[in-house]
């Protein structure tokens, strides 16, 4: 298991070019780079990116979902078709910079209505989606959202039945937000599990860096163990989740720490 961070932690207080620069000279080994937006989603990006990653690993990327994600599933040929040029730009910065994966929320589920789901449907498209990644050798690894489509468990099971090389992301705060336990959607994506977001949480229920809240790290970790988990475990936490960057470092140390024991 290799650890890092996301430079979604640092969104806001860094540029995502100047956050991944952040990164690689305080030592960081792995990361997932977080693309904020349309101009960042060019290969002329992934050319900028490349030049300061210096000695990070770029595991995976991930996106502002809202921008394009959920019109890749549109009923709306045109909006449909343009989200699908958006992905191949993202992804053509995706390869420039090495990225492994691509982190995916798919569709957000904004309206509070009840909703059938047309699993034949939606994995017809995701299917399209992966073909799509494939080609820039990037695999599609969805992510347990809580305001998405993936916000319960069996989603990611019903599509694995219907797709060729999805993959799994498990964000532990986003699991706390739809009201189950990450243990839930660990033991749903199991094998097909690549990506790890890591948090914490402290006894009033306030999101904090990993070390600085309740989260028993070395149960996570040796879960991971149980079901063959060789992918990344990444820091992503919101930047009102702490003060000063250097907890982010001490943070990873502590995670470091029990990743020893475990792995």
């Amino acid at each position: 298991m290799q650890l890092g961070v996301s430079t979604a932690s640092l969104f806001t207080r860094y540029k995502t070019e100047d956050a991944l620069t952040f990164l690689n000279k305080n030592g960081i080994k792995t990361a997932e780079v977080f693309l904020a937006s349309f101009c960042e989603y060019k290969k002329k990006f992934g050319k900028k990116l490349d030049k300061v990653k210096g000695g990070v690993d770029v595991h995976s990327v991930h996106v502002l979902t809202t921008q394009y994600e959920p019109q890749l599933y549109s009923i709306n040929e045109r909006a449909r078709e343009d989200s699908f040029v958006i992905l191949e730009d993202m992804l053509r910065c995706a390869k420039k910079i090495g990225a492994k994966y691509y982190t995916f929320h798919g569709t957000a589920r904004l309206k509070k209505l009840p909703m059938k789901m047309d699993f034949d449907k939606i994995a017809a498209t995701t299917q399209k989606i992966i073909d799509v990644c494939a080609k820039y050798n990037v695999i599609l690894s969805y992510e347990n959202v809580h305001w998405c489509y993936y916000n319960y468990v069996g989603f990611f099971t019903e599509l694995k039945k219907r797709t060729e090389g999805l993959k799994g992301t498990l964000d532990l705060k986003q699991a706390r937000l739809s009201g189950a336990t990450y243990i839930d959607f660990l033991n749903e994506m199991k094998e097909d599990l690549v990506t790890v977001h890591l948090s914490d949480v402290d006894e009033n229920g306030k999101l904090c860096l990993p070390g600085k809240g309740i989260t028993d790290f070395y149960d996570l970790f040796s879960r991971l163990s149980d079901v063959g988990f060789n992918g990344a475990a990444l820091i992503e936490s919101y930047p009102s989740d702490y003060s000063s960057e250097t907890e982010i470092f001490d943070s990873l140390n502590f995670l470091e720490e029990i990743s020893d024991k475990v792995f």
